[in-house]
């Protein structure tokens, strides 16, 4: 026995020593330091696969969730605005009959019906019902216009369109290039029989005597894993692409921030954030859907009407993006800046520069600052509010968490590979592009893409740890830091991020040419300073100066969404045929929009939405922030 006694110190003595030598003294700090925020997210992450797999076995949906939600609340307020207050009961019979009159209209399981409507409590209602017999909802930017609203409703190949009396005008514009041309339209209004538009259907004065208190029994179910909704991205290129959201995945969604954040159910959600998008749609109303608390929503963001409306409903957690964030700092000192009961605000984009300026001025105790794609599968959050943090992966154990950052080529996104034609892991501190591994039949590590698998294919890595694996490329830089919270760097490939949307270089690349007389054209971002995100820019092969600018804003107006417009011009007169149209765009980008140092003429684009000559003395009071954008 005692000599148990004497070796049993002196294995353990040698074992730390090995262990030392292995991993160094700094590890245990590392360890010591970060061990609450990992076994904290380790104990959140239990808790969402224990629900997850319970409704998985149960083959519970979306729908079937929320009405164990209505039974336990039928009377408190689910969604809720300045116009409307919605029970959950008043909720769950508005999507009854939803579904019972799609059911009467021939419509079945896999059908698609496209949805196109403001934030309000139909809208949720809509998809809801929908979803109660089997049918998918691409839900619509409510942005698009023209050729972009064209190919959000044929890509998702929907069978029929609903939209709100204010988009009946863009509709109107398409109505003829509908393809195929038996696509159903139904106009809801607020009230019965207001000018309804040629061709489309009065869905208020349709709905008004149809069953409410139960769905047709003969309706066939969706399951825990098919396809629920379409949320629109623009992904790396193209025009808008339809990210596939199933039962499971809105569930792992959703349920994942309300654990990780903890939040509660008598928690009060404002989002002024638009519907038809993963953060206010899923991660806010989800809370209602799921776990039934109450949302407040918004039909648009108001930087001085924020903090006001949260005092108004009573709000215990809010939600923003960083642009949000940096335009509500920007509002003269109110009354209402502390006097709210918001404990908690969550969202993605706040930047480092304005956090501790923010949560001090509003007295916020906690921040969620999360990263992920709507399409993708690599999530991760920030649960200790670190500033300028978007999320963490353990210094303990790396390998238990399905995200990685990979050695890339920072123009392209694309990872470098080393001699064994396998992916390279960065080291703390050095920028990669960040990514998550794809466990087929995992609903939480599933890649579910695109509508088009095409679009998906172009998402996927091969190759990367070993050989056959697979990985979503998010096709974002990110860096993490020796202690493992992760860092946005920068957006690689062919989008960049303004005004809370993705934009895509190409699609507006395109629509800029039309417009331009079909001239050559470069779009790409620009950083501005003080300023989140990366505007809009686009060069124009023009060198017998024959746009009128004039003319070419009148028309880009019609055709692209505000924040998918250029801010900036820049006419060239001569073009690198020679090199890559790749490179000459990155070249293009690094040489930004300096008139000191650029020949070309460039012009910057106003807050009525002329272009109007870019000089010296403008560029300074943009770097000024005298003028803002």
């Amino acid at each position: 026995m005692s000599w148990l006694v004497t070796v049993g110190p002196a294995v353990a003595i040698t074992l730390i020593a090995v262990l030392v030598s292995k991993v160094g003294w700094r590890w245990f700090y590392i360890a010591a330091v970060t061990s609450k925020r990992d076994l904290t997210a380790l104990w959140a992450y239990l808790k969402l696969l224990r629900l997850t797999k319970r409704y998985e076995r149960e083959n519970l949906t979306i729908a079937d969730i929320f009405q164990m939600q209505v039974k336990q609340n039928p009377n408190k307020n689910a969604i809720i605005s300045d116009t409307q207050r919605w029970t959950f009961r008043q909720l769950e019979e508005f999507s009854n009959r939803i579904a019972n009159f799609f059911h009467a209209q021939g419509y079945r399981k896999g059908d698609v019906v496209g949805l196109l409507l403001e934030n309000r409590a139909e809208f949720v209602g809509i998809w809801l019902g929908l979803s109660k017999i089997g049918v998918i909802t691409p839900l619509i930017n409510t942005n698009q216009r023209g050729p972009s609203l064209l190919h959000s409703i044929s890509v998702a190949h929907c069978k029929s369109l609903i939209f709100g009396e204010s988009f009946s005008t863009a509709v109107e514009e398409v109505r003829n290039d509908i393809p195929p041309a038996h696509v159903a339209l139904y106009q809801f209004n607020d009230e019965a029989n207001k000018n309804v538009i040629e061709s489309a259907k009065d869905m208020t004065t349709l709905l008004e005597t149809v069953e409410k208190r139960h769905v047709a029994a003969q309706a066939e179910r969706a399951n825990h894993h098919d396809r629920l909704v379409y949320i629109y991205t623009s992904g790396t290129t193209g025009l808008p692409k339809a990210a596939v959201i199933s039962h499971a995945r809105y569930l792992f969604i959703a349920a994942g921030i309300n654990y990780t954040m903890g939040f509660r159910q008598e928690d009060v959600f404002y989002t002024p954030l638009p519907l038809y998008h993963t953060a206010g749609g899923i991660m806010s109303m989800g809370q209602a859907i799921l776990f039934g608390s109450t949302v407040a929503i918004r039909k648009k963001f108001s930087a001085s009407g924020y903090f006001t409306d949260c005092v108004k409903f009573e709000a215990t957690v809010g939600q923003y993006i960083g642009e949000m964030a940096r335009y509500i700092l920007a509002t003269p000192p109110s009354a209402n800046d502390r006097t709210h009961h918001v404990r908690l605000i969550f969202g993605n984009g706040l930047r480092p520069q304005i956090w501790p300026q923010f949560v001090e001025r509003f007295n916020i105790s906690k921040v969620g600052e999360f990263y992920g794609a709507t399409e993708g599968n690599a999530n991760i959050m920030n649960n200790d509010s670190t500033i300028g943090a978007i999320g963490f992966v353990s210094r303990i154990l790396p390998q238990v968490y399905p995200i990685s950052i990979l050695r890339a080529n920072p123009d392209t996104g694309e990872p470098i590979r080393g001699a064994d034609g396998l992916c390279q892991l960065c080291e703390p501190n050095e920028p990669g592009v960040f990514i998550g591994k794809i466990v087929k039949g995992n609903s939480a590590r599933e890649f579910l893409g695109y509508v088009d698998e095409k679009a998906s294919a172009k998402k996927i890595v091969c190759d990367v740890f070993r050989k056959g694996d697979m990985a979503f490329l998010s096709g974002d830089l990110l860096v993490a830091d020796e202690r493992g919270y992760l860092f946005f760097k920068d957006r690689t490939g062919d989008t960049f991020r303004w005004k809370g949307e993705n934009v895509s270089t190409s699609e507006v690349e395109a629509q800029v040419s039309n417009v331009a007389g079909y001239k050559d054209t470069v779009v790409y971002g620009v950083a501005i300073p003080h300023t989140e995100g990366r505007a809009g820019m686009a060069a124009i092969f023009d060198p017998n100066h024959e746009v009128d600018l004039e003319l070419f804003a009148d028309k880009l107006a019609k055709v692209l969404p505000a924040y998918a417009r250029p801010q900036f011009l820049r006419f060239l007169t001569k073009i690198d045929m020679t090199g890559t149209f790749k490179l000459r765009k990155v070249d293009l980008q690094k040489e930004g929009f300096d008139p000191t140092k650029i020949k070309d003429t460039l012009y910057y684009q106003t807050p009525k939405g002329r272009y109007e000559l870019l000089t010296p003395e403008i560029y300074e009071k943009i770097n000024r922030h005298e003028l803002r954008f």
